[in-house]
């Protein structure tokens, strides 16, 4: 994946935030396996072809970044996908949506979400974004207190519907 110059690298002592990798797919979908909202089988061979399918377009289109944490090996630790769009009742203006915000079951409490979640806001703030918003979902209370810790509050009702 081509990294524009925009694409800076936080690192913070042993943890580096960048762009994900496509090589890093199988991390991130354990990662959100832990997190119980990737099937149990994900990655397997049969549904490799659509992980990295997506994972080409989102890097091709700058309305999207996905993040990875790294330790000092190399190992991929922790992710989120930031996208952006427009709000046409906020004047059209541009505004960030964080989604899947995970870190590996036994990295957390060493501030990775914390890093990941300010590098996702630098960048939004880079790219003028006015607002982050995000979705969690309702039965994940320690990520709902991790949001608010981070002075995110809550305003919206969600809702969601399989098609």
């Amino acid at each position: 994946m081509m990294h524009s110059p925009k694409d800076i690298r936080m690192k913070d002592d042993a943890i580096l935030i960048e762009p994900a990798e496509r090589d890093d797919l199988p991390a991130m979908i354990a990662i959100l396996r832990e997190g119980q909202v990737a099937p149990k089988d994900a990655w397997s061979e049969a549904d490799a072809p659509a992980y990295l399918a997506a994972f080409d377009e989102m890097a091709a289109d700058p309305r999207y970044a996905l993040l990875v944490a790294r330790d000092e090996g190399g190992a991929v630790l922790g992710m989120l996908q930031l996208n952006f769009s427009r709000a046409l009742p906020d004047h059209g203006a541009l505004k960030a949506i964080l989604e899947s915000v995970f870190v590996a079951e036994a990295a957390r409490g060493r501030g990775i979400g914390r890093l990941l979640v300010a590098e996702a806001e630098r960048r939004a703030q880079a790219r003028g974004a006015r607002r982050v918003q995000l979705t969690s979902n309702k039965v994940r209370l320690d990520a709902h207190r991790f949001y608010r810790t981070l002075g995110y509050t809550q305003g919206h009702e969600g809702f969601s519907k399989s098609l």
